[in-house]
């Protein structure tokens, strides 16, 4: 019997010493005081507008996980129109995503649905200064921060450098004018092609504030009926339905701006006028040799606009702490620099600028000159709480004005009457 519970004893002891030892080696690795942190599950909600872009978003989640192990982050994403309606729609159903995107035009309108940042980056002091100011302070509201900027830019003229060189015309380049700018465009119009691909509000936008025209008035509100606004109107529809150098478009669902980025890489227009985002489609859908150049001299001179996007958290969302680490990652230096290479994003952080042009533009003629010479003059794009309201009405009214079926001033009263109600 005492043998047997010797046995026993000494089995009990060689166990615990077993399980002793085990315990240690866990300590020593630190497994031991790291209790499991329970997975966190994220959504996100990001406009997307081709199948590049969504690599590009998906990588960024991605990002986030390989940060922070214990986060996911769900990509979830529709077209850039579709997203302004589904997101109000989203938030009347509480069913808001913990984050959520935000374009800086559409600030005013949109930033009541997300969580105010300003304490977060103040207990977590982040580096303000290492972004653009202009874009971050773009996705500002009454004073608080509602989103961490990813890119910026001003809009910016897109070519077919093989269309010019064949045609032996000079390249559009920093200070080049109107006159060479529509001589190229009608030498450029021939052989069911035409020379630019226009589109709405955007690139009018530009087009107005180079001829001196405003779209706001002295105190910030909308006004599309002012006579130099109806002027520079007038003139840009004369370009589809008089000069006859750009096509018609439809009033449809997809974005006029789409449009005109299909006809020049599908080489059926030679110009359009965007923002560097897209320059990740135009590279990877274009057969030719692309080009960049700011907006040519007008009467007030190379006006761009500048805008850009950011990403915040949702007032709605039950995983803040989560989402508030994600967007630092979705907005850091690895996203910024992965976006810059891939022609996603102009990065909003000046440190990875360079990245987009040594990368993403290192083949495109005439990008930093291009983007330098825009930025110096360009306007931060400042608009209205109804702004998506007013750019969806362009979309539907402009192409009354530049078919010839409709006075361009009637139109433009149109939509500031809509806009209006």
């Amino acid at each position: 019997m005492k043998t047997e519970d010797t046995a026993k004893t000494h089995g009990v002891s060689r166990r615990k010493a077993l399980a002793l030892g085990a315990t240690a080696a866990l300590a020593a690795t630190g497994m031991l005081s790291r209790p499991a942190r329970a997975a966190t599950n994220l959504t996100w909600f990001m406009w997307s507008g081709s199948e590049p872009e969504v690599t590009a978003w998906k990588r960024i989640a991605a990002l986030v996980n390989e940060k922070h192990p214990d986060i996911t982050v769900e990509f979830q994403t529709t077209s850039f129109p579709d997203y302004w309606t589904k997101l109000p729609a989203l938030a009347a159903s509480g069913k808001l995503p913990d984050i959520v995107s935000l374009q800086s035009l559409r600030a005013p309108g949109f930033a009541e649905l997300m969580d105010p940042l300003d304490a977060r980056i103040a207990a977590d002091k982040l580096d303000v200064g290492a972004f653009e100011p202009s874009i971050f302070k773009a996705l500002q509201r009454g004073g608080k921060q509602f989103a961490l900027p990813y890119d910026f830019g001003p809009l910016i003229l897109f070519y077919n450098h093989d269309l010019f060189t064949q045609a032996g015309l000079p390249l559009p380049k920093p200070g080049w004018t109107e006159a060479e700018f529509m001589a190229a465009a009608r030498a450029l119009t021939k052989d069911g092609r035409h020379g630019l691909a226009i589109s709405v509000p955007d690139a009018f936008v530009v087009y107005a504030r180079s001829k001196g025209a405003p779209y706001l008035n002295a105190k910030g509100e909308l006004d599309l009926v002012n006579p130099a606004l109806k002027a520079a109107f007038a003139s840009y529809a004369r370009l589809v339905a008089d000069d006859k150098v750009a096509p018609l478009f439809p009033a449809s669902g997809t974005l006029s701006s789409n449009l005109a980025n299909g006809r020049l890489t599908a080489g059926s227009a030679a110009m359009y006028v965007d923002g560097p985002w897209q320059l990740i489609n135009v590279k990877r859908k274009s057969s030719f040799k692309v080009g960049v150049a700011p907006v040519p001299v007008r009467e007030a001179g190379s006006i761009s606009v500048s805008a850009g996007s950011g990403f915040g958290i949702s007032r709605t969302s039950q995983n803040k702490d989560a989402a508030w680490k994600a967007v630092q990652v979705m907005t850091g230096p690895d996203a910024a620099k992965y976006l810059a290479e891939a022609g996603r994003a102009f990065s909003a952080r000046k440190e990875f600028q360079k990245f987009w042009y040594d990368t993403a533009a290192q083949d495109v003629v005439g990008a930093r000159e291009g983007i330098d010479a825009a930025i110096k003059t360009a306007e931060p794009y400042v608009t209205t709480p109804n702004w998506s309201t007013v750019a969806s009405l362009f979309e539907q009214y402009a192409p009354l004005a530049f078919a010839g079926s409709e006075k361009p001033e009637k139109v433009l009263e149109t939509i500031q009457q809509l806009a209006n109600q």
